[in-house]
Order: structure tokens, then C-alpha cells, then sequence
């Protein structure tokens, strides 16, 4: 019976499929309605398997599944059929000996009964396998969507079927690539003997699995190269072959690669560049990374303002630093129509910062401006102000030197930052020299600041003494105002080395500016130790108009009597004026120590 259903013909199904998946089900007493009427419930019985075997068949045999599906008993109840399959691919054993031929069987079914999901579902379980799509199942597939208006899913069969067949290309293609013990002119051959053609998606899938091997993909871009006809897009190659061979262990490959694009007038996509620049940097492979820039601008428009950043930043970072590739960025970029902005060196700066190549400022702007970047004095003074916080003092005061040589006037300010940043090493005599030499050329305004921090770098390394001397001189002689914090600061540092006299002078140079006298630190030293002398000099030094200072004696007067120096005190009231002698202040201090020494006698004697 069942041979006779295999040869009678059976309507269009029947003739769709081969005679041949008769051959196995023919030579049996088993019947295909059998499992139709296993299937035909929407819930199969508990144990499928157990009641197929009883009927005779065998599932573990590959045959077996793809003969029952194309059967027409079986391929006549479509939804007993599919739960078969479906079933099968979940049964261990029936799963086991499922093939391409069961899914391209069970796709000609779908296809016939117009069920595309399903259809599309058994593609992507194909696709996860490793199957493709077998050209009986495709003809028969795409007459059953086009016989039932299903053309969209014609037109998708038509590139599913396409795409397998690229693909299984570019796997024949890799398995010659990846052949152990032959040379590169025996795959050269080989490949050339194919009769495989040369495609944009062949190169992109091959590349795609043999990309991690730079060898096998030279040899397959010299077989390209040789075979491909005109209508290759050399752009998309030479762009597969620049993001391989761009790496540390085939360079050589790489530049000859970017020779020939040059040669060919072919530009380099973006994503590429990105690419290929991001793993040269990892690398330290900065020349090739400019050389990569270099070859970019000329076609500027693949380029962004932050990819020449980028590149800058990295220049001055990575490695030992290269000045000539900082020059030719800036000259590529330049040339490349590109206006440098000052932005650039400020991120410039900030990189060299987070290295410890600060000191480098100046060089690194110079190799800048040879590039085509052209600073203007707020650059320069960075570029300064950067070697001096790096305490490269000499550079910075060399270039600093040439910079307003060459027509620059930074301004006080820099000089400012260098005065200060000598102060506190441990030239001061440079310190000192750069004073001079700001004042020289700017003038005594705006200095106080480097003048306070020169005082501090003198204090620290000559004593208060000679930090007197220098700033008396710059009083006296080049009309600079302090700062009356310098002032009260070397004040207080005479009065604690033991330096009064040159102490009080400074109260002097303080009261020729207008700032009130500073007495705080001579009262207490006075009335512990000082003489009479003492105290008449200080009062002498903050004497107003030839006039004595009232406050100034009344705290000498209370201080003394505090330490019980009263016979200091007794003798300084002796050789005050009689206008200080008779005030009400004065007197009133006195009258308290008389009252307070009777009764100081009478407790001791008690």
C-alpha cells in the first residue's frame, strides 16, 4: 500500500519530491499513517517513541525523518507532521539523528502549507546548526511562496539562499587559507584554481574569520588583488586589509597598504582610522601614528577637530618625548586647512601635567609654532608659568628672555611667578637678580607678591638681616611698596633674632607708605629685656609729626609693670615728655602701682 501511495502520484506535494525517499519506508511493513495518527492529537500520547518503534521505525537512522516528512500520507496532515518534527527535535534520541535533510524536508512542508513563521524559525535552528539550505528545498520553497502571493517571502528565501551560498564561499576559501603544511604560493594556487568569485562580501566575510591571523590574510588579499574583476569596491578591500594588517607584527604590510591607497586615490574610512589609530597607541607606535594622521588629512573631511587633539595628547605622553612628531601633527593638520586653536596647547598643558612633563612646556610650544601654530602672549606665559611650576627655572627664565626678545610682553606677572618660584629654592641670589630685572623692564607696580615671597626665600636661606638690606635697597633706591604684611612678617623676625635697630627702621619704611606701626612684637620683648634705650627707640620710630605716641608708651608702661620692672618703668616715665608725663592714662598706671606695693609688702610680711 505504501508503494503504491509512494508511485500514484498524490497530487503537487507528491510530485515535489524525489522517488528515492520511498526507498527506505518501501522496504517495510511499517506505515507513515501510523505516525499521522499518532500526531494528529494536539496532545501526543505520553511515550511517542515507544509507540513508533512499535510501528516499525527506526528513529535513530538519519533517513528515516526526512522520508516520513516527504511522504504523502504524512505531508498531507501538515499539523501532524509538524508536531512530529517538533517532537523529534526534542527527543534525545530523535534529535540525535536529525540533518540537513529532515530540516530542508520539514522547510518544504512549511513552505507548501504557506506557514511562513514557522518556516523562518526552522531557518534560524538551520542557521545555529551549521545547515544550509539544500537547492531542491529552495525551488520548492520559493514556487510554494510565489504560488501563494507570499512574494516578500520569496525575495527573503532568495537572499537566506544567496547568503548560505557566500557563505559555504568564504569557508571553502578559509579551509585553503588555513591548510597545515602548504607554502603561500601553494593557497595561491589553490585559491586560483578555485572557481570561487570574488566578491565586496566575500572579502568582508573572510576577513571577518581569519582577521586574527595577519599572515593567512595577506595571503588572501595577494589572491584578491590578483583575481578580482572590476566590480570589486577597492575601497571597502584596501579598508578590510588596512584594519588587519594595522599592528605591531606586519607594519611593513600595513604601509605598503596605505602606499597603494594613495596611489589608487582611495580613502580610509573613519572607523578604520579609529581603530588602527587607537591600537597603535596601545602599542607606543606613535611615529606610525602620525604617519596615519598625516595620510588622513588629506582628505579632511574624515577628520574631527578632537581626532588632532587626541593625537597631540598622546604624542606628548606616550613614550619618550618625539618634538618632531609634535611638529608634524601641527603641520599635517595645519595643511590640511585647519586653524589651531589656543584650546590646543591648554590640553596640551594639562597632558604633560599628568605625566611629569611639565618642564617641557616651552620645547613642546616651540615644536608647536614650527608646525604652523602661532601663540600668542597668553600661551607664552603658560608655557612659563607650566616650567616653573615643574621647576625648570632656567628654561622657564631663558625662554621667558627670548619670548620678549622676540617682541612679547608677558608683564610683571610671570616674572612674578619666576621671583617667587627662585624664592623658594635655594638660589635666592637668582631670586633677587630676576627682581631687579622685572623692575627693569615693568616698573615697581604690581610687585608686592614677588617681593613678599623674595623676603620669605631670604629669611629662609640668609637670615633677617640680610633680607632687611634687600628690601631697604628696593625701598630706598627703586620706590617699591611693600606689602604690609612683608612688612609686619620681617618685623617680626628682626625683633626675634635680635635685630632692633634695623627693626625699627622697617617701622620707619612702614609709616613712609602709610601703614599704621606694628609694634606688637617689640612690647613684649622690651618689657621682658629691653633697656630704657630700647624702649625710647621704638617710641622714637613710631613718634607721629615729631609727636610721641600715647598708645605706644601706655603699653610699654603696662607691659613693664606686668613683668615688675618697675624701675625700667620708673626711668623711661623720667625721660618721657611732660605731656606724656601728665596724662590721665599714664598717671592713673603709676597711682595703681603705688597703691598695689603697700599692700604686695604687707602679704610678703604677713
Amino acid at each position: 500500500m505504501l508503494r503504491a501511495a509512494l508511485t500514484s502520484g498524490g497530487g503537487r506535494l507528491t510530485a515535489l519530491f524525489p522517488r528515492h525517499h520511498a526507498r527506505l519506508l518501501s522496504t517495510t511493513s511499517s506505515s507513515p499513517s501510523t505516525i499521522a495518527a499518532l500526531f494528529s492529537d494536539p496532545t501526543p500520547p505520553a511515550d511517542p517513541a515507544a509507540a513508533i518503534q512499535s510501528a516499525g521505525f527506526d528513529l535513530s537512522q538519519p533517513n528515516t525523518v526526512p522520508e516520513l516528512l516527504l511522504d504523502p500520507v504524512l505531508s498531507g496532515n501538515y499539523p501532524a507532521a509538524s508536531r512530529f518534527f517538533s517532537w523529534a527535535a526534542s527527543d534525545p534520541a530523535a534529535k540525535a539523528a536529525l540533518n540537513s535533510r529532515s530540516f530542508n524536508s520539514m522547510l518544504q512542508l512549511a513552505a507548501a502549507h504557506g506557514d511562513a513563521d514557522r518556516f523562518w524559525s526552522l531557518v534560524a535552528s538551520m542557521r545555529s546548526r551549521g545547515y544550509g539550505i539544500s537547492k531542491p528545498a529552495f525551488r520548492a520553497a520559493s514556487e510554494s511562496f510565489r504560488s501563494k502571493d507570499m512574494g516578500r517571502d520569496a525575495e527573503l528565501l532568495q537572499e537566506a539562499f544567496g547568503a548560505h551560498g557566500r557563505n559555504a564561499a568564504a569557508a571553502e576559501v578559509c579551509k585553503v587559507l588555513r591548510a597545515p603544511g602548504k607554502d603561500d604560493s601553494s593557497k595561491l594556487a589553490t585559491l586560483s584554481e578555485s572557481s570561487v568569485e570574488v566578491t565586496d562580501e566575500l572579502v568582508a566575510l573572510v576577513v571577518e574569520k581569519v582577521g586574527q591571523f595577519p599572515h593567512q590574510a595577506m595571503v588572501f588579499f595577494r589572491w584578491v588583488e590578483q583575481s578580482a574583476g572590476a566590480g570589486v569596491s577597492w575601497g571597502k578591500v584596501y579598508n578590510a586589509m588596512a584594519r588587519v594588517l594595522g599592528r605591531e607584527d606586519c607594519i611593513e604590510e600595513f604601509r605598503e597598504v596605505i602606499r597603494k591607497m594613495r596611489s589608487k586615490g582611495l580613502e580610509m574610512d573613519r572607523d578604520v582610522y579609529v581603530t588602527v589609530t587607537d591600537r597603535f597607541l596601545k602599542r607606543k607606535m606613535v611615529e606610525d601614528a602620525v604617519d596615519l594622521f598625516r595620510f588622513m588629512t588629506s582628505r579632511p573631511e574624515k577628520l574631527l577637530t578632537d581626532d588632532f587633539i587626541f593625537l597631540l595628547k598622546k604624542v606628548v605622553v606616550t613614550g619618550d618625548l618625539d618634538l618632531k612628531l609634535v611638529t608634524r601633527v601641527l603641520r599635517s593638520y595645519h595643511h590640511a586647512g585647519y586653524e589651531v586653536k589656543d584650546s590646543a596647547f591648554d590640553s596640551v598643558i594639562k597632558s604633560l601635567r599628568s605625566v611629569g612633563r611639565l618642564g617641557e612646556s616651552g620645547r613642546v610650544l616651540k615644536a608647536m609654532q614650527e608646525g604652523g601654530f602661532q601663540p600668542d602672549g597668553a600661551d607664552h606665559e603658560k608655557a612659563v608659568v607650566a616650567m616653573c611650576d615643574a621647576a625648570n627655572l632656567e628654561e622657564a627664565r631663558n625662554y621667558l628672555t627670548d619670548v620678549e626678545e622676540s617682541g612679547h610682553k608677558l608683564g610683571p606677572k610671570i616674572w612674578s611667578c619666576l621671583v617667587q618660584k627662585y624664592s623658594l629654592g635655594d638660589n635666592v641670589d637668582t631670586a633677587v637678580s630676576c627682581f631687579h630685572e622685572m623692575l627693569e623692564k615693568y616698573g615697581n607696580e604690581d610687585v608686592g607678591s614677588a617681593l613678599e615671597a623674595l623676603v620669605s626665600g631670604l629669611l629662609r636661606k640668609k637670615g633677617s638681616k640680610e633680607a632687611f638690606k634687600v628690601l631697604k635697597n628696593m625701598v630706598t633706591e627703586k620706590s617699591v611698596v611693600p606689602w604690609q604684611t612683608t612688612y609686619k612678617y620681617l618685623i617680626h623676625k628682626l625683633v626675634r633674632q635680635g635685630h632692633q635697630k634695623e627693626a625699627f627702621e622697617v617701622l620707619g619704611l612702614m609709616k613712609s607708605h602709610g601703614y599704621p606701626p606694628f609694634v606688637d612684637p617689640f612690647i613684649p620683648h622690651i618689657s621682658k629685656s629691653g633697656t630704657v634705650d630700647d624702649a625710647i627707640g621704638l617710641l622714637n620710630a613710631t613718634s607721629s609729626r615729631g609727636l610721641p605716641s600715647r598708645i605706644v608708651y601706655v603699653r610699654l608702661f603696662q607691659a613693664l609693670f606686668k613683668e615688675e620692672r618697675h624701675e625700667v618703668a620708673q626711668q623711661l616715665l623720667s625721660q618721657s615728655p611732660a605731656g606724656i608725663q601728665n596724662h590721665a592714662d599714664v598717671c592713673d598706671i603709676f597711682n595703681r602701682m603705688k597703691l598695689e606695693e603697700p599692700a604686695a609688702a604687707a602679704l610678703a610680711d604677713g
